[in-house]
């Protein structure tokens, strides 16, 4: 039994955090609800008690009490409250890119490295939602045939960034069928009905040109693969869908992969549902994979383009196994 505090508990990600922590029984002793000022005193049903929601501080971790800590707030806020978590005793698991590279912090897929987090010091990342996704799928194909080089283009949901964005699709399309005026808050350009080829909303772009998100695919992936050879570019795009990321992937190997050798891998692999019969129209969607903690495969074919190649489509829940679900798995190897 643990005493476990989430971190961020009124945001998308905690909402559903909360929802993980009791379909999978987690052994807890006490839990605690923290939250920013704008949440400060809601009401936090869980379990059939009722909370509530502590503003986070300096102090929060005072008492020492506190053995978990499910963090899932903005980088700039985890890289202060974590350490702090830490030092009075708390294995803080955090949900944002504040400390994914650092290389004293292990970053985690249960499925693919669980043995990296007997290193951690306090702190264990939770990987980018996309990542999860991608490494869950790509690992059992390297572990087989050596991948090259590989080429992501992700379709990422709106709740990828927050409630408030979820809030803002349905309204502007209510607005654009209705034919009338909407004034964002959240994203810089229409999301309804429209593309958005750049994630983050600000600040987005590097001197290479790629994205901050793009550039995370390619570094987490290499850190938790533990192969800094793997050639990876990605492209990541905001698309109008409430919850569930979507990834198209491009594989180059050393060693020939067929498709029903790629198939009988994946369909082995914790974790994975290989969904793949084009001719009934089966295969992975943002819809179907939404509130499941499974990551989809399916539309496996190979590269006609080169030897050795495939193409896979790739769909998950990004509130769940791209971020609570995969953090409470990390929660559960340390009991």
């Amino acid at each position: 039994m643990k005493n476990v505090a989430v971190v961020g508990a009124t945001g998308a990600v905690g909402i559903v955090m909360r929802q993980v922590l009791k379909e999978r029984n987690f052994p807890l002793k006490k839990i605690s609800f923290f939250s920013s000022e704008r949440s400060h005193g809601k009401k936090i049903q869980f379990k059939g008690e009722s909370f509530r929601a502590q503003v986070l501080n300096e102090s929060s971790f005072d008492k020492g009490d506190i053995e978990i800590a499910l963090f899932s707030i903005p980088a700039q806020a985890s890289k202060l409250f974590a350490p702090i978590a830490a030092k009075n005793g708390a294995i803080v698991i955090d949900n944002s890119s504040a400390f994914r590279m650092d290389p004293e912090v292990p970053l985690v897929v249960p499925e693919v490295n669980a043995h990296a987090v007997s290193r951690h010091k306090g702190i264990i990342a939770n990987p980018n939602c996309s990542t999860i996704e991608v490494v869950q799928v790509i690992k059992p194909l390297h572990d087989a045939a050596r991948i090259k080089r590989m080429v992501v283009t992700t379709f990422q949901s709106v709740s990828g960034v927050s409630l408030q964005a979820m809030d803002e699709l349905r309204q502007e399309t209510r607005a654009v069928l209705e034919d009338e005026e909407y004034q964002r808050q959240i994203f810089p350009h229409q999301i309804a009905f429209n593309l958005i080829p750049q994630i983050p909303q600000e600040n987005a772009f590097g001197a290479n040109l790629y994205t901050t998100e793009e550039m995370k695919l390619v570094d987490e992936t290499r850190k938790i693969l533990e192969d800094d050879s793997l050639r990876i570019t990605a492209t990541n795009v905001r698309v109008p869908v409430l919850r569930g990321h979507s990834a198209s992937v491009n594989i180059e190997t050393e060693k020939k992969l067929t498709v029903e050798e790629t198939k009988q891998l994946l369909s082995e692999t914790p974790g994975i549902v290989v969904q793949d019969d084009p001719a009934r129209q089966i295969y992975p969607m943002p819809a179907f994979a939404t509130d499941k903690d499974e990551t989809f495969v399916g539309r496996i074919r190979e590269d006609e383009s080169v030897p050795c190649g495939l193409n896979l489509w790739i769909v998950s829940d990004n509130l769940r196994k791209g971020a609570a679900t995969n953090a409470i798995q990390i929660a559960e190897l340390l009991l």
